[in-house]
Parts: structure tokens; sequence; C-alpha cells
């Protein structure tokens, strides 16, 4: 992920790559059709390739271990919503603070970026509190990991993150401070198309 945060970075898939990552998409699609019931992969796959930015994003989603699937539609816009639904939290956002402003509050042994800078540079937002808690009624994920959540702005002022995660049978929603980081905590990103 090295680059991450570069804006050279290039934000168009060749033919092949996407190609493979529409298989990729229509074989997590079917896999778990929990996920979307009522929704047709034909749509889907037609709204994709007409958004080839919103692919790539995908693209980088994939990539970087979150296996993105569709988990809704938006009844007025049309659009699929798509979020990170790898088990656990995705493995190539490991180890970042929260945001800018937590990374460079930290005086020694900085991470290479922020979940928030992260998310930015895939072009996806992280999961809500409610997001997350909407994601875990379609399976269980984050049983040995965590995963950074959206962080209010009242909280996100007093110097605080969320993060959220599945134990004992249940979801929790912990907080830190905005400049820890966790080998085992990243962030699940969200996507509409």
């Amino acid at each position: 992920m090295n680059g991450i945060m570069s804006d050279s970075k290039k934000t168009e898939l060749s033919p092949k790559q996407r190609e493979e990552l529409l298989k990729a998409l229509k074989a997590r699609f079917e896999k778990n059709l929990n996920r979307h019931k009522g929704l047709d992969w034909a749509k889907v796959q037609a709204r994709l390739e007409a958004n080839l930015e919103k692919l790539w994003s995908l693209n980088e989603m994939e990539s970087s271990g979150g296996e993105p699937d569709v988990v809704g539609q938006d009844k007025k816009s049309g659009e699929f919503i798509f979020f990170d639904c790898s088990a656990e939290t995705p493995k190539g956002r490991v180890s970042v603070c929260y945001d800018r402003e937590g990374w460079l509050s930290r005086k020694e042994a900085r991470p290479k970026t922020t979940a928030m800078d992260m998310a930015a540079a895939m072009g996806v937002e992280l999961l809500t509190e409610e997001q997350y808690f909407e994601l875990q009624k379609l399976g269980e994920f984050d049983l040995k990991t965590s995963s950074w959540v959206k962080t209010p702005a009242d909280m996100r002022k007093l110097g605080g993150a969320l993060y959220c995660d599945r134990r004992y049978g249940r979801v929790f929603v912990g907080h830190n401070g905005a400049q820890s980081y966790y080998a085992a905590r990243a962030f699940r990103g969200w996507l509409r198309v």
C-alpha cells in the first residue's frame, strides 16, 4: 500500500483488470445472495461498467483485502451500495491512525498513513456506526479484529475515535485516541455506484 496517499496514482483500470474485478464481484454476489435479496447482478454490472471511476474504487477495496459486495440499493437514486465484507478487517489497511490530526499528534512511531486519508485516496467513506451494525446483520465480522468507524465531529474534537468489533456473540463500539493504531485494526469502507 505504499503510495496510497500519492496524488499521481492512476484511477483507471485496464480492460483486463476490469474483467478480473467484475468476475470476482459477480462470484461474491452469487455466493452471498442473502446480502442483497431481490437485486439482479446484470443491473449491478451495467451500473459498474457505466462508472469506471467507482469501479477503480472497488478495485482499491478489493486489492486491500476488503472483499466488497453489494448490500443494498438506494430506492431514490437507484445506486447500489457496496460495503467491505471481508470476515476480518481488511489486511491491507491495518496499523493506521484514525485521521491526519491524530497522526500529527504522535511524537514518535507514526504509521505510514491514516484511515481517513487512505479512504479518501481510495474514493470511499468509512462505515458509520449504524452501517457497521447493518453489516453485522448480514453475517459475523471482526471476530478477531476491529475496524475504525466514522466518528462524530463532537467526539473527534475531544480527541477520541470509534471502532467496532464483534465478541461473545455481540457487536461492540469502543473508543481510543485517534492517534492509536494496531496491527489488528483497519477500517471498512463503503461506496455508492
